[in-house]
């Protein structure tokens, strides 16, 4: 009898080890970008059904941050046991998420136009994965996101492209006020700024504000108030707390329809962990409706 239930028993955790199906990654993938004249390098996950089925799958394009890289997500955010967690329990459509190195770049062209990151993610890198995988290459198939400076770069492509993409879920974004950029400038904390942007404390660059976030949305065409869906999500105790809450004030005062969550929490990957994971269902939630 004891031997008869070790066997059902093996059979049953085998069962539900074959049932927990897990997606690929792959963090070793590059793509040849003219605009730059460089390798970007890249890491994809592909969903647990890739190489059964015929669909056409969604694309979360996924953002990092500052000093990290495109193996971020994968190593610290654990992305792919997030997604698969959330795939196998029925939680969200199974996707594809994507993640490009973008180095200290902020995703911007910088303001001599000598480094084109955006003109090369938006023109080159995003044609290139719709080319290259089974994806919905539309609108209603993409999504953005990232932390930190990645949630910066999602909210920029989001407000800049808004054609392009139906989901923006930008998550501890590095969303700055005027007068924040201008104490950085003044302590010399700036992370960079001067050779993106240019500009002073006293007197900050035309290129600035024409990437600055809370600029950008106090702008915004009445046409592109609804075009997007933003989830912004920002810990209590996270030092960029002043710029999510003015972007949150902002987009309330514009109209602009936007979730915004603060939880407990500050600025590390046991706070971001858990924005994917809602981030994930709030993304499957909107392309299933």
């Amino acid at each position: 009898m004891k031997k008869i239930l070790l066997t059902v028993l093996s059979v049953i955790l085998s069962i539900a080890a074959f049932a927990q199906q897990h997606g690929k990654v792959f963090d070793d993938k590059i793509f040849k970008s003219a605009i730059l004249e460089r390798d970007v390098n890249y890491t994809i996950y592909l969903p647990p059904d890739y190489d059964i089925s015929s669909r056409k799958y969604p694309v979360l394009f996924l953002l990092h941050g500052y000093s990290d890289d495109h193996t971020g997500w994968m190593h610290y955010g654990e992305m792919n046991r997030i997604a698969d967690e959330l795939i196998n329990d029925g939680k969200i459509i199974p996707m594809i998420i994507v993640v490009a190195d973008a180095k200290k770049t902020w995703y911007i062209n910088n303001h001599t136009n000598t480094e084109r990151y955006e003109d090369m993610y938006i023109t080159e890198f995003i044609p290139h994965i719709e080319k290259t995988y089974h994806t919905r290459s539309n609108k209603l198939g993409r999504a953005i996101g990232g932390l930190s400076m990645g949630g910066y770069g999602s909210l920029l492509y989001a407000l800049k492209y808004p054609d392009m993409f139906q989901i923006c879920v930008p998550m501890s974004a590095a969303v700055f006020t005027d007068d924040e950029v201008k104490e950085r400038f003044k302590e010399g904390t700036s992370y960079g700024f001067t050779d993106l942007f240019s500009g002073t404390a006293e007197n900050l660059s035309e290129h600035w504000y024409k990437n600055s976030i809370i600029e950008i949305v106090n702008n915004l065409p009445e046409k592109d108030k609804k075009s997007v869906k933003f989830y912004i999500d920002c810990g209590d105790d996270d030092f960029l707390y002043r710029g999510n809450s003015t972007l949150h004030i902002t987009m309330r005062n514009m109209n602009i329809d936007h979730e915004y969550r603060v939880r407990d929490g500050a600025h590390n990957w046991t706070y971001w962990r858990q924005c994917l994971y809602d981030g994930l269902i709030y993304i499957s939630n909107c392309m299933k409706h």
